[in-house]
């Protein structure tokens, strides 16, 4: 037998993600969040801080805004690095399962060390504990299990010696790539084994570029080959295939336009003469245009998710073909798609090889020229009206005057994921979205994930009052971190986007704004003193060109800078937009939900998922 050392699990775990790199260099799991209590506290905790800077530790505010701060981190690397986050064994851990959840719509590695109860047993029930009455096995972090691509509960120190391979395995494989939750019983965490020194030599984790299928491929270009117009819609697994350059490439020497999704926004810089902007429920209208006179429809890295297709309304051509280029076979094969699984990259080196001197017909630049015309007079700063508030579409207006090539615009719910991805004019990897599971209250932390793993970019972070209501306290962590970005923080009173939405659905106005909520007194927030409170530099804007100027002078703060600007709740973006399937009730109400209900009978008629 090899020689042996004496270690307590948590200590083991510790040690072996220390010694795990990339072939870039460096750590995969960079380092690990944590907020500490039982469960993890006497393990975990002791085994980290023994650990010191080999495997270095950070405290946050809420187990679910560090989650998502390691999460922007691993989306802005390109999910060649990654974080970890660990947690106590009760709300601690569940307050993670919303955040587990968003990395595994978005296909983003992280990894969750929760603790869990006593494997042995003998003190339960223990503080925090959920008991199942029909299931002794159950514990609280049993929920991470329809949410993370790898679960495992370790009772054992040695299962260590598979767990984590295979955690590292799952996070650093391009088709299964997602999160990772090892429950780990907090008495294992405590206990000695003697561990083979082989466990803790270094290892380099590749990441494979899967080649495609010869006979997928061929089907493929027969299908590009026999179309007359033909789009691509460009999704999040360009970026991580490193296919920006090719893609672009590939589009002008064959004349076929680009839209892109709000995952793969920025793959191709906005001023490429073939992308067209956005498809779907937030897009360009020379994008949608395009997607609507489609005859083939070739998805490069996306999940075709309802917002991208318009409810798959937005492709309803009926001479419409789908192709499907996706590192996954589950995402290459959806809605009826001739579907290719590979990598986005190799694989479209192998089609663009196979189609020799194809080319297409002139795409519509004249669209594009007009669509650009129209962002610009929506987005223009307004007129000097005292008596009248910016639209966010004026906010994006002026925080894009101002923007340089250096400038990410990053968000994830409410009003400005729409707005932004319909209007804003990324420069090559200015854009950074998380509308997969379009979750509120990403904004503040994944914008400080962003800058760690980006220093040299201008972060700009755009939130509503609703999501900065809703989880703000990483801006302390910021502050104390010293990691600047900005925030522009948009407050019209309320969940203005959704407020719209209910309009559109035939809905009376109800619960999402302040005056339409049952509250005694209508509320009077001070969101620069709260932002103060915590160490920011807080300052409120009072027109749209103090705005411009107050970012500006942002830069080159050592600390998260907050902008506040009142704006209006009505408004929408004014350009671009498609049809969206939201259910409207089918009997009952006023005239507003009979006409909602003509609208969506209208439209649902369109619709087209699969042949």
């Amino acid at each position: 037998m090899g020689n042996t050392v004496r270690l307590t699990a948590a200590q083991a775990m510790m040690r072996w993600l220390s010694v795990q790199t990339t072939e870039e260099g460096g750590r995969f799991i960079e380092g690990v969040w944590a907020i500490f209590g039982h469960g993890n506290v006497a393990g975990v905790g002791e085994a980290l801080h023994g650990i010191g800077d080999a495997l270095p530790t950070w405290r946050g505010q809420n187990e679910q805004t560090m989650a998502h701060a390691a999460i922007a981190y691993a989306k802005t690397m390109r999910r060649r690095r990654a974080h970890a986050v660990t947690s106590s064994i009760g709300p601690g851990s569940t307050n993670m399962v919303t955040a587990a959840a968003l990395a595994h719509v978005n296909r983003l590695p992280v990894l969750f060390i929760c603790g869990d109860v006593f494997a042995s047993r003998r003190p339960d029930p223990v503080l925090q504990q959920i008991e199942d009455f029909d299931d002794g096995t159950v514990s609280a972090n049993d929920a991470f299990r329809p949410v993370t691509r790898y679960f495992d509960r370790i009772t054992r120190p040695e299962h260590l010696l598979t767990a984590l391979p295979r955690a590292l395995r799952t996070m650093t494989d391009p088709a299964d790539c997602g999160p990772v939750c090892l429950a780990f019983c907090q008495d294992v965490q405590a206990e000695a084994f003697d561990w083979p020194e082989s466990f803790f030599e270094p290892r380099v984790w590749r990441i494979r570029r899967p080649e495609p299928d010869s006979v997928e491929v061929e089907a493929v270009v027969a299908a590009i080959r026999a179309a007359r117009a033909p789009v691509i819609v460009a999704g999040g697994g360009v970026l991580y295939a490193g296919a920006e350059e090719l893609l672009a490439d590939f589009a002008e020497r064959r004349n076929i336009p680009i839209v892109e999704t709000q995952a793969g926004k920025g793959a191709t810089s906005w001023e490429h003469p073939m992308n067209f902007g956005s498809p779907g429920v937030t897009g360009s209208a020379c994008g949608n245009a395009a997607c609507e006179a489609a005859d083939l429809v070739i998805g490069v890295g996306t999940r075709f998710q309802d917002f991208t297709t318009g409810s798959w309304t937005v492709f309803a051509n009926p001479d419409r073909r789908l192709v499907s280029i996706n590192v996954h076979g589950y995402d290459a094969l959806k809605h009826g798609a001739i579907g290719v699984v590979g990598d986005a990259k190799v694989t479209l080196e192998r089609i663009d090889a196979a189609l020799g001197e194809t080319r297409f017909g002139a795409a519509d630049a004249q669209s594009r020229i007009d669509w650009h015309a129209a962002v610009g007079k929506v987005t223009a700063a307004p007129q000097a009206d005292a008596n009248k508030l910016p639209s966010d579409a004026q906010v994006i207006g002026a925080v894009q005057r101002v923007a340089t090539r250096d400038t990410v615009a990053m968000c994830a719910a409410g009003t400005m994921p729409g707005a932004l991805q319909v209007l804003w004019q990324a420069a090559r990897g200015g854009y950074h979205m998380e509308y997969g599971y379009s979750c509120m209250g990403y904004e503040v932390a994944g914008a400080m994930g962003i800058a760690l793993a980006d220093p040299s970019k201008e972060v700009i972070c755009f939130v509503g009052d609703g999501s900065y209501m809703m989880a703000n306290s990483e801006l302390a962590t910021a502050v104390m971190r010293r990691v600047p970005f900005t925030i522009v923080l948009t407050d019209n009173r309320g969940y203005g986007c959704i407020n719209r939405l209910q309009i559109e659905c035939g809905g009376a106005e109800f619960n999402n704004m302040y005056k339409d909520s049952r509250v005694e007194i209508q509320p009077e927030i001070d969101f620069v003193a709260h932002a103060a409170s915590m160490g920011a530099h807080a300052e409120k804007a009072a027109d749209i060109a103090d705005l411009e100027a107050k970012i500006v002078a942002a830069r080159g703060r050592a600390v998260p800078s907050v902008i506040v600007i009142d704006t209006e709740a009505v408004s929408g973006t004014g350009a671009g937009g498609h049809w969206w399937d939201v259910a409207v009730p089918q009997t009952g109400g006023p005239e507003r939900l009979e006409q909602a209900r003509e609208r969506y009978n209208a439209n649902a008629a369109l619709q087209r998922a699969a042949d």
